[in-house]
């Protein structure tokens, strides 16, 4: 009985000491378990994108010949073709406000390529930056006054497309006779003029692609140019939008003007115009308020649905 117990127990360890060996002797076998093209890898397809074509902003050519120019403009194509939301989001919407900006550039003698900084500044949305700058623009409260929009606590100007627009023409066709490039003007765009200025008299050249700059501004040219490059080839690109999936302009829109001194009611304009206060507000994000308090001097033009 004793042998017969001995037997069992001695059969049973190597059973155990086969199965445990078992498991660490073949690692090789479970590293092959998941195959390339199973359902547990991810669908998608990563590739780096060639450079094999001339680029320029507002017809002034980007030395590529340069590796660190070249390697500059890289990075932002891909850090922007590979950030699907926001760059979706950005086909999407330059499809509802590129043609409320593109005219106000041409009148204004701006090249068409700064729509793409509207799109590098805030995603073509009425952001507020941590310093903040406000609009699509980004203007701070007192460069916005300078250039003439009303800010307080009923109306932001900053928030009024048009009028932003136009005040961003005007800030660009300064640094542009100032810096003598568009390049530079781009630039003064997100540093400042005297800070680009300073820079170029330091260093002794007369390029942005040839100053050292702080890093968000050494990149801050590329980026737009990598805006322009993508939202003009989304589907080089990888990015299949199809027409009726992105956003539509507000083409049914009028204006209507309000200038009679006393307070004007925002809910009766809503109201009288068979929209809802919510929509009023969509329509003219510059109206902060319930009211605006007219003085009778300034006319004021609030977008309603057509009749």
């Amino acid at each position: 009985m004793k042998l017969k117990i001995s037997l069992f127990i001695l059969c049973l360890g190597a059973f155990f000491a086969v199965a445990v060996f078992s498991s660490y002797t073949y690692p090789e076998k479970e590293s092959n378990i998941t195959e390339i093209g199973s359902s547990n890898t991810l669908p998608q397809v990563i590739k780096a994108i060639t450079l094999d074509k001339s680029f320029d902003f507002a017809g002034e050519r980007v030395p590529t010949e340069n590796f660190d120019a070249r390697e500059r403009l890289d990075r932002e194509l891909l850090v922007n073709s590979y950030w699907h939301s926001a760059t979706v989001q950005n086909i999407k919407l330059a499809n509802r406000f590129f043609p409320v900006i593109e005219p106000i550039l041409r009148q204004e003698g701006i090249p068409d390529d700064f729509k793409y900084l509207a799109v590098a500044e805030s995603g073509l949305r009425n952001a507020t930056s941590s310093a903040g700058a406000k609009g699509f623009w980004q203007f701070l409260k007192s460069t916005g006054k300078e250039y003439g929009m009303e800010i307080n606590d009923e109306v932001d100007e900053r928030y009024h497309l048009e009028k932003a627009t136009k005040a961003a023409c005007k800030y660009l066709r300064k640094q542009k006779a100032k810096l003598g490039s568009w390049t530079l003007a781009a630039a003064a765009y997100n540093a400042g003029s005297r800070r680009i200025s300073d820079n170029l008299s330091q260093q002794g050249m007369n390029s942005y692609y040839d100053i050292n700059l702080n890093e968000e501004t050494g990149r801050y040219v590329f980026r737009i140019m990598a805006m322009k490059e993508i939202l003009s080839n989304p589907e080089q690109y990888g990015f299949q939008i199809a027409d009726n999936e992105k956003y539509a302009p507000y083409n049914d829109l009028m204006a209507i003007s309000y200038k009679e001194a006393g307070v004007l009611d925002l809910k009766s304009v809503a109201s009288n115009n068979r929209m809802t206060y919510r929509m009023l507000k969509v329509y003219n994000p510059w109206l902060l308020d319930s009211k605006i308090t007219m003085s009778g001097k300034k006319e004021y033009y609030i977008q309603v649905p057509r009749r």
